[in-house]
């Protein structure tokens, strides 16, 4: 397997990136305008760096612009509470996934790669439409089809919890303060949103971010 990542410099992307560190020629980060984004990204690049990984910055500002969530810039205030609550649906960023899917297989076939590997797990489930297995299937099948060398999309964690995910982090000796999960994109993890709570959950007994609350 010869691979592109998708990777935010979130939990589960980086434990991807560390897992699969031998087989990840190309790794990209998407700049679409989230309010986390600045600060994810700069953690996307320490990682990368010290695995000596190749990493490119692909700016998709037309999402900040044109489409509607309160996890952009341009939208609303982030909501508090777990991902089970109906309001944490207004995070959600319309087919972020498949835009994000569809420019890394041309990444991927313009450097001769066969994989692209996403990051998604079951948690994501519930409210997030594109991070579903039936998505990802059928994506993998149109990637296939729609390239010479028959691209795959790959998603190991898709129906794992990011607390297996963090487990498997934590075998490898990742260092988590050096990853970024709060959607309102604080200095410091605000410890309310939906993915602040997931994140405590998952690294419960291991957790070395500093919270607001």
């Amino acid at each position: 397997m010869k691979a592109i990542l998708i990777y935010s410099g979130g939990l589960d992307s980086t434990t991807l990136l560390y897992e699969y560190k031998d087989s990840i020629a190309l790794a990209v980060t998407f700049d679409y305008g989230s309010k986390h984004n600045a600060r994810e990204i700069a953690y996307a690049v320490e990682n990368c760096r010290r695995l000596g990984i190749p990493h490119r910055v692909i700016p998709l500002e037309f999402i900040g612009k044109y489409f509607r969530s309160d996890l952009l810039l341009s939208g609303g205030d982030i909501p508090e509470g777990s991902y089970a609550d109906d309001n944490m649906k207004s995070t959600v960023v319309p087919f972020r996934n498949g835009i994000m899917l569809a420019v890394a297989v041309g990444l991927a076939e313009s450097n001769d790669l066969d994989t692209v590997l996403l990051a998604n797990h079951g948690g994501d489930h519930a409210i997030y439409p594109d991070c579903r297995p039936e998505f990802v299937d059928a994506f993998d099948r149109a990637a296939e089809a729609g390239t010479y060398n028959g691209v795959h999309i790959v998603s190991p964690y898709c129906n794992i919890t990011k607390r297996d995910i963090a487990l498997r982090g934590r075998a490898l000796g990742i260092d988590y303060s050096l990853t970024y999960s709060c959607y309102k994109g604080g200095e410091k993890h605000c410890g309310r949103c939906g993915t602040c709570t997931e994140r405590k959950e998952a690294l419960e007994g291991f957790d070395p971010t500093e919270y607001e609350a």
